[in-house]
């Protein structure tokens, strides 16, 4: 079986999102969090998760990407069992037996999205059309490795003569100017 787990390919969700989730946390679509709310009515980056974001299960962070991972039975019995405690803390059920099949079907529905090889990145887009909330999910094929680049490479060329630097007048403390 294949479940989602958030991916963070560089540092942005820890300025899009309120609360970015940690990288590695089992993820769900977080829709539900949006139930009662009106997206033209949030906060700036309550809409962003709203309009893009997977909702980590440990730290109830956002997270712009999700990854396909392999899962066994303990691994999904694990990330409902989180969701459900996550969902008596933060969204109001009553106990544990009465979130559990509300955690149920969201890690249901992740798995559903799971149909790809494992690996491969899911981005999820959401709107409200005519009071409802529509999803749409995309993978995101890779050819390199997503890890941060350097933005300057210094090498060094062994027997190349180094240029003499240009003598800069020095100025005088003030700054010299007449």
């Amino acid at each position: 079986m294949k479940l989602l787990k958030t991916f963070r390919a560089d540092p942005s969700d820890t300025f899009v999102f309120h609360r970015a989730a940690d990288p590695g946390e089992w993820a769900v679509s977080g829709a539900f969090m949006f139930a009662h709310s009106d997206p033209a009515t949030l906060a700036r980056k309550a809409r962003a998760a709203f309009r893009g974001g997977f909702l980590g299960i440990r730290s109830f962070g956002w997270s712009t990407l999700a990854r396909i991972v392999e899962a066994n039975d303990e691994d999904r019995a694990a990330a409902v069992e989180q969701l459900a405690a996550r969902l008596v803390e933060h969204c109001g059920a009553p106990d544990l037996p009465a979130a559990r099949p509300a955690a149920e079907e969201e890690i249901a529905f992740a798995e559903s999205l799971c149909n790809h090889p494992a690996g491969r990145l899911i981005a999820v887009s959401r709107r409200l059309e005519r009071g409802a909330t529509h999803e749409a999910f995309r993978t995101v094929q890779t050819t390199a490795p997503l890890v941060p680049k350097s933005a300057f490479t210094f090498i060094t060329v062994a027997d190349e003569e180094t240029p003499a630097e240009p003598d800069i007048p020095s100025v005088p403390p003030g700054g010299g100017h007449r």
